[in-house]
């Protein structure tokens, strides 16, 4: 779509079926069931728009900044999209009240079901205001590149769609780190989604889970730009890097499933525990997006960054499905959906330790320049 349209014209599509998917949310229809199709109708249109936020960050960079601010680009535009769920996990605990009267929040008085309504319309109304004012932003001014291009490679030709889909799956290389991605990734996501399911039974409210979720993301946002501008400044780093970040993954990972088990393993179950090992995990995993993303674009260069970015982001999301389809069927007890977290980084990390890192775009910005 961003080879095709051009990053004007995809933004501008992206952000009104985003609007328009809000506005479906909101229409104040007295139909129970009609209600229910409009809002399923709404997210479609945003999960429509969902694949050209995840992958537009590389484009982004390479179109408009030079070699040595790349990296850190790319993680300040993907990384954003995550303070997006951060806020997700603060506004729901604290704006909307829980049914079942689990936990005591500060904003509301009362758990009645017309009460709850009441706060869920207001924040499917807010929702749907930011989202009004983000595209009249892009709507007034969203240039699709600079006058000047700032590399070679933001110059340089891409290949077509068809060639670039046979280069990608004729890639050995590009397929180990597309798994070393998707495999993690996408379990981490799948099981965040139902974080407060997985620490009730450790008597973990959901404004507490809300709090966690929230400070990982925010700790992987901040990280994840410090790695990428350590990566700006030391190029060829990339491998590294996401050998540190996993590794803390599959640790913090390991530490949280063996606390969970406190009835073997022994160790000390506390909010304080909880809380350390989860905003960890989240940090080492959300950290590593864009040092992926920027490792992918080089490994397959000259294929475009949205197709790169586009195939492993639907490969995380294949790995997310699989996982919460199994969760249908075995949801009474968690500690299967626990291991899972510890072997897929651990499996990434091994991929990772095996793949032979190379920097073709780089390369071509260095050598042509000189």
């Amino acid at each position: 779509c961003f080879f095709l349209l051009g990053l004007r014209v995809t933004v501008l599509l992206t952000s009104s079926l985003m609007v328009l998917g809000a506005g479906l949310r909101c229409v104040p229809v007295s139909d129970l069931e009609i209600r229910k199709k409009l809002i399923h109708g709404g997210q479609l249109l945003n999960g429509l728009a969902g694949p050209t936020v995840m992958n537009a960050a590389p484009f982004l960079s390479t179109t408009w900044f030079s070699p040595d601010e790349r990296a850190t680009a790319t993680a300040i535009a993907s990384l954003l999209n995550y303070l997006g769920a951060a806020g997700a996990f603060l506004v729901g605990p604290l704006v909307v009240p829980s049914p079942n009267g689990t936990a005591h929040l500060p904003l509301v008085s009362q758990s009645s079901t017309e009460h709850i309504k009441d706060r869920i319309e207001a924040v499917l109304y807010a929702e749907f205001g930011m989202v009004s004012l983000i595209f009249s932003a892009a709507l007034a001014y969203f240039p699709s590149r600079p006058p000047f291009p700032p590399s070679v490679a933001a110059a340089s030709q891409r290949l077509s769609y068809r060639r670039s889909f046979c280069r990608l799956l004729s890639n050995f290389r590009f397929l180990m780190i597309a798994l070393a991605y998707a495999i993690p990734l996408g379990v981490f996501s799948g099981w965040s989604g139902v974080l407060d399911l997985i620490l009730t039974p450790v008597h973990v409210s959901q404004v507490d889970a809300g709090w966690i979720g929230f400070w990982s993301i925010v700790g992987g946002c901040v990280v994840g730009i410090a790695m990428a501008r350590f990566a700006d400044f030391i190029r060829g780093m990339l491998k590294f890097i996401l050998l540190l970040l996993l590794s803390g993954a599959t640790l913090a990972s390991t530490w949280f499933t063996l606390t969970c088990l406190t009835s073997v393993t022994h160790l000390p179950l506390t909010t304080a525990t909880l809380y350390t090992s989860c905003i960890l995990l989240g940090i080492f995993l959300n950290s590593s997006v864009p040092i992926f993303f920027e490792l992918f674009v080089e490994t397959v260069y000259p294929v475009p960054e949205g197709i790169t970015c586009g195939v492993v982001t639907f490969l995380s999301n294949v790995f997310m499905g699989v996982l919460l389809f199994f969760l249908t069927f075995y949801h009474t007890e968690f500690s299967w959906f626990n291991w899972c977290l510890p072997g897929s980084c651990l499996l990434s990390l091994l991929l990772i330790l095996c793949f032979r890192e190379s920097y073709d775009r780089l390369y071509l910005d260095v050598v042509v320049s000189v």
